[in-house]
């Protein structure tokens, strides 16, 4: 059983002492710590016994310069939990709302008046009285928990934005930092844009963490992996028994995201007839959901992002019109690599050291010469290509890194176009099967890519489920 710690505020020996009956048949429970006479004592004890008192319960009319409504607020500065407990000689009507009213807005829990029950033993109703201060230990118990639970959701998050932190000091990407502060603080639609590699995700991720919405879930989905038949039902769900096989309701992605972000990957691969339906859901927060007759509101903040030129997919009728000046709220563009090489040695600072970590290895010293050698480099992969670079010099486990190795690796990630019938084999370099296999197929998948308008479409010819052509390039670094 918690004991109650508890200050009494009373300026008066006669209602000290009713208070102390009042409470008396709870005396193991309800413990009055100490009883000061004005405003300023009490202050100067709970700034001295920090987080000690649960419930404090004060006279509204005492003596001294800090009374009332003003000492009610400055006992909340010392901890926001504390509860406070009103006692008044004003007689007030049950009506008074008025009163009532800047009592709650000053901090106060609940009051009471001394008017007369056994106004020689006991304080206002004991029943009652006694119940407003186990009633006020309670809440104080929740707004700590509460609390707790905050600051580690805080820390959290503060870990979650610092593990995807946007790295460099250029000033297109400080401009870049400043513009995510500002759409962070909004509620409006973002549409990032940028070439594959540059980190759209990293930025949109930054914008959830940084937003009101940030305690809530971001749910990511990239639209060129949805089946074109099943884009319906993973976006906005459906209802049992809605068509053949729907043996249970099922959530999409929009009642997933419910209260949170969702961010829409590769927004230029969605099919036309889903983009009539998302085009909806921006406009009137309801979705069409499968199977149900109402259409089902939805509190969800959308980021969607592409590599593609949007007004050039609008005029070949690829993207609606509607639906593009609808995300083209606010756009934040993601530059290249190449515009920002002077972010190169700060970037290669931070995946040198984290990937190292990662593999339980040394930290390599680069020569100054092979820093030169990678921020001369053109990076058409972008940052997704400085990663694995990186990685793969850490793979070679040098203890210095020279321009050489770096010039050795770049040529690596270059693969050649099948077209140009390049063979990885000679009698000196005899290759294990799975790295020629992992090599054919990675600039197999980069040939029939280019060649496809959509990774749909590429996953279509190369016989693959969407899902799985997604992965399979995911894996190849290839996305």
């Amino acid at each position: 059983m918690h004991v109650i710690h508890i200050l009494l505020i009373e300026d008066e020996a006669y209602d000290v002492r009713r208070v102390r009956n009042t409470l008396h048949p709870l005396r193991d429970r309800l413990h009055i710590d100490r009883v000061v006479a004005d405003g300023v004592s009490a202050l100067e004890y709970l700034n001295n016994n920090r987080y000690a008192t649960d419930v404090v319960i004060m006279d509204f009319q005492i003596s001294g310069g800090v009374t009332g409504e003003n000492l009610i607020r400055r006992i909340k500065e010392t901890d926001p939990a504390i509860q406070i407990i009103v006692v008044t000689k004003m007689t007030i009507n049950m009506t008074d709302f008025k009163f009532a009213n800047s009592l709650l807005d000053a901090g106060a829990m609940w009051y009471c008046t001394k008017y007369p029950g056994d106004i020689e033993e006991y304080i206002y109703q004991p029943t009652d009285f006694i119940l407003s201060i186990l009633n006020a230990y309670q809440k104080r118990r929740l707004e700590q928990k509460e609390k707790k639970s905050r600051n580690k959701l805080r820390q959290s998050i503060h870990e979650i934005l610092e593990r995807n932190a946007i790295i460099g000091s250029s000033d297109i990407i400080n401009k870049l930092r400043d513009r995510i502060e500002r759409a962070a603080a909004q509620e409006s639609t973002v549409l990032i844009t940028g070439e594959s590699g540059t980190g759209k995700e990293l930025v949109a991720r930054n914008i959830h963490y940084r937003s009101k919405r940030k305690y809530e879930k971001i749910v990511t989905i990239n639209c060129g992996s949805l089946p074109g038949e099943l884009v319906d039902s993973e976006l906005f769900g459906y209802e049992k028994g809605a068509f053949t096989g729907a043996h249970k309701n099922k959530r999409g992605f929009f009642e997933t995201a419910a209260n949170g972000t969702l961010f829409l990957d590769e927004i230029g691969e969605l099919p036309l007839p889903a983009q009539v339906k998302l085009l909806r859901v921006l406009q009137e927060g309801e979705i069409d959901k499968i199977g149900r007759t109402e259409q089902l509101r939805v509190n969800v903040r959308v980021l969607a992002a592409t590599n593609k030129n949007l007004m050039e997919e609008v005029a070949n009728k690829h993207f609606r019109e509607d639906l593009f000046y609808r995300l083209n709220v606010v756009t934040l563009h993601v530059p290249p690599l190449r515009e920002r090489r002077d972010d190169i040695p700060e970037l290669l600072d931070v995946f040198v050291a984290r990937f190292a970590r990662e593999m339980d290895i040394p930290v390599p010293q680069f020569l100054p010469e092979s820093q030169e050698a990678l921020q001369k480099y053109n990076w058409p992969g972008n940052v997704r290509q400085l990663q694995n670079v990186v990685r793969r010099l850490l793979f070679m486990t040098p203890d210095v890194v020279s321009a050489e190795m770096v010039a050795e690796t770049l040529r690596g990630t270059n693969s050649p176009s099948v077209m140009e019938s390049k063979l990885y084999w000679n009698e000196d370099n005899i290759l294990p099967w799975r790295e020629m296999e992992r090599k054919m197929r990675k600039e197999y998948f980069s040939f029939v890519r280019k060649k496809c308008r959509s990774d749909s479409e590429a996953a279509n010819l190369l016989g693959l489920a969407p899902p799985n052509f997604h992965r399979m390039c995911k894996e190849l670094g290839l996305k």
